[in-house]
């Protein structure tokens, strides 16, 4: 296994297999250099879609022992894990880590400097906190979902970034990381509770500005941000694929009018909403009227505030994309690199995820379980 590297190298964290942001965030984790241990199940999980552990890309950089939670034998030997682990990250609804003999308290009875992230759509209290949910369901309750859609059209998913990911996976590892500062200070962990509609408000929270500034008042696609201003928009070229303008400034879109061939009247009153509709006619002809690559060839690098719309086969070859080595290719399988980018501690080439089970043994020992402790776990099935 290759030697971590990384910003967080030396940072020992347990992680209690579930779905989306949890294991999102322990990628984050991972990528930047801490020691990462999952613990699945000894059975078929269920968890999400089955696939090729090359695949699995958020399940990356990760060491895995497979232990069964619901008999003495496997909660113990978590804690024995947990009693070196400086934070432990666990995704089930409220409650479930404590019938377990994991929760918190039971944590941090044998390692009170643990910080306890905890990861669930609607959080730890409130009259939803029990209730199954996704994404979609999270960001439907924060406003979210509501302003992301066409004009007269029906609330569009944004993929699942912003509860999943955004509003969960990052908020937890901020609140973790967070966790770790304060214990500097106070030599004790805590329990993060993150949840999605917590974070994925948060992230709105510009757009509740704009509302109570009275500059977010239309329907749902008719403002700033959301597809409503032909200068913030998507349009499709002669070769039928897609590119964006983003010039919300009135400099740069003027740049663009100026190399695109707009009329300098549109410029004049960009921001005049009754104007809109024949703004968003005359790009949408002059995008028309070329190619993608042309486009790219006549605006892409400049102040236009413009870029190709890419999918996911070409948007690691993109000149940019390469020369930051934005991508990297893992057993095979391109994925994103890690991210951010530190000057003194870079993060290593990611490793893949692991099979289930495949450390168990190996970690085990590193938790001071003797040899004879450890056969007896497999031989009885509590260890895989």
């Amino acid at each position: 296994m290759n030697a971590p590297q990384g910003p967080l190298q030396g940072l020992r964290v347990v992680e209690l297999a579930s779905i989306g942001p949890g294991p999102m965030c322990c990628m984050l984790l991972a990528d930047l250099g801490a020691d990462v241990v999952r613990v699945d199940r000894t059975e078929a999980s269920g968890l999400g879609v089955a696939m090729d552990r090359r695949h699995d890309i958020n399940g990356r950089g990760r060491r895995s022992v497979a232990l069964d939670l619901k008999r003495p034998e496997g909660r113990d030997a978590v804690l024995a894990l947990v009693e070196r682990a400086d934070v432990l990250v666990e995704g089930f609804r409220p409650g479930v880590t404590e019938k377990l003999g994991l929760g918190p308290a039971d944590c941090q009875a044998r390692n009170p400097r643990l910080v306890y992230g905890r990861m669930t759509g609607f959080g730890q209290s409130g009259p939803l906190a029990a209730a199954a949910g996704h994404d979609l369901n999270y960001i439907a309750l924060t406003g979210v979902l509501h302003a992301i859609g066409p004009a007269g059209g029906a609330p569009v998913p944004p993929l699942n970034l912003v509860g999943d990911y955004g509003g969960g996976a990052l908020y937890l590892a901020f609140g973790v990381l967070a966790a770790l500062f304060e214990r500097q200070r106070s030599g004790r962990g805590q329990v993060v509770d993150a949840a999605m509609v917590d974070g994925a408000a948060s992230l709105a929270a510009i757009f509740y500005g704009l509302k109570a500034s009275g500059s977010w008042s239309e329907p749902r696609g008719g403002n700033l941000l959301d597809g409503g201003a032909p200068f913030y928009a998507t349009y499709r070229t002669a070769d039928g694929r897609w590119v964006s303008l983003g010039a919300l400034e009135p400099k740069f879109f003027a740049t663009f009018a100026a190399k695109a061939g707009l009329d300098a009247r549109f410029v004049q009153r960009q921001y005049d909403r009754r104007l809109w509709p024949q703004m968003r006619e005359a790009i949408a002809t002059l995008f028309a009227s070329r190619t993608r690559d042309d486009w790219c060839a006549l605006l892409e690098g400049s102040d236009a505030c413009f870029a190709p719309v890419l999918d996911f086969d070409e948007a690691p070859g993109h000149a940019h994309a390469r020369e930051r080595a934005a991508f990297v290719e893992v057993d095979g399988v391109v994925q994103p690199a890690p991210a951010p980018r530190f000057d003194r501690t870079p993060a290593a080439t990611p490793r893949p995820g692991p099979e289930v089970g495949q450390h168990t043994r190996e970690v085990l020992a590193e938790a001071g379980l003797p040899a004879a402790q450890i056969d007896a776990l497999f031989a009885t099935g509590v260890a895989r």
